[in-house]
């Protein structure tokens, strides 16, 4: 379920200016991608129809769904429902669907040219679909995770929800910096926070401490996330994760996750339950909770008894439908 995200960052090497990019075929075949019929509830998994022809190689976009929200900014990441069909032929295939799993961030550093044009502009609130022939997609290299070929079109279906600056942060009022027998937190607005780790030995249980008090809603188990977060290892005082712009990642990488989910640290889940959104807090999360179970983390220098602190700014939720 976490595979579009990252083909949705695939660089494309064929035909990655759009206005190079022609459209050809005759009248008819121009029809046939017109002819995708989506149809459904926004936030609700979508019906699509895709007719039994070989699609065109024209670029199809299309709103079913107007939002009234803000517009997309440039530069912004989006939380979304996505599901991604591959027409092949005269067949169609469901590849991914987030409708049913919880919704995940869409990068503001947009790989696919079609859905760069199909998301510039658009209001929080509709459905976007876009008929992207292989040109508009991954061209004639294809996308291996996904198993498109370089002759398959993809029909994109996305619900765009909420949207997020790549360096928003909490924005309640400072209540803590940390300190004493727990690492020391500073930051400036719009930046990534550092974290100082005490020469001491870390708590043995999970440590929660709220350094900004945020007001929205309290986050429960199934709600989606949004979180921008550092990762620091208590060992050795390093950072070995961050979602926040650096100048290796100008556009950061904002993390979406189902809080109590399986695709988390459990001291995630249980050091986030209840903290109200526009919060930044601090978790101390001892191996049993984080990574020792699994032995480790060694691309990240992580070792079996090794204590992780996060420091999390909540930016974000959206609960489940239904």
């Amino acid at each position: 379920m976490r595979r579009i995200a990252a083909a949705l960052l695939v660089p494309l090497a064929a035909c990655a200016v759009l206005a190079g990019c022609g459209s050809s075929g005759s009248a008819t075949a121009a029809n046939t991608n017109s002819a995708v019929k989506v149809s459904g509830s926004f936030g609700t998994e979508p019906n699509v129809v895709i007719p039994a022809q070989k699609a065109s190689a024209n670029l199809v976009i299309r709103t079913p769904i107007k939002g009234t929200g803000p517009a997309l900014k440039q530069g912004d990441a989006a939380l979304a429902d996505v599901a991604l069909y591959k027409w092949s032929g005269k067949t169609k295939t469901l590849l991914d669907s987030t409708f049913a799993a919880g919704p995940q961030m869409i990068p503001a550093q947009m790989g696919l040219p079609g859905l760069a044009t199909a998301l510039k502009g658009a209001t929080m609130g509709s459905r976007i679909v876009a008929v992207l022939p292989p040109k508009y997609g991954y061209g004639s290299a294809g996308q291996a995770q996904l198993g498109v070929t370089g002759t398959d079109t993809l029909v994109w279906v996305i619900d765009l929800m909420q949207q997020f600056a790549p360096d928003q942060s909490a924005t309640g009022p400072q209540v803590s910096h940390g300190g004493g027998s727990l690492p020391t937190v500073t930051a400036k607005p719009g930046q990534a926070p550092a974290v100082k780790v005490p020469k001491a030995a870390p708590p043995a249980k999970l440590s929660v401490t709220t350094l900004i008090k945020g007001s929205g809603p309290k986050l429960t188990d199934g709600d989606t996330v949004v979180a921008q977060y550092i990762g620091t290892n208590w060992r050795t005082g390093k950072v070995f994760d961050m979602s926040w712009p650096s100048a290796q990642a100008p556009f950061g990488a904002l993390l979406s996750f189902q809080l109590g989910g399986s695709h988390i640290l459990p001291g995630f889940s249980a050091g986030l339950k209840g903290v109200p959104v526009g919060s930044r807090v601090m978790l101390v999360i001892p191996p049993a909770l984080g990574y020792g179970p699994q032995g480790g983390q060694p691309s990240a220098g992580i070792e079996k008894n090794d204590s992780l602190v996060f420091v999390i700014d909540v930016l974000g939720v959206q609960h489940p439908v239904g």
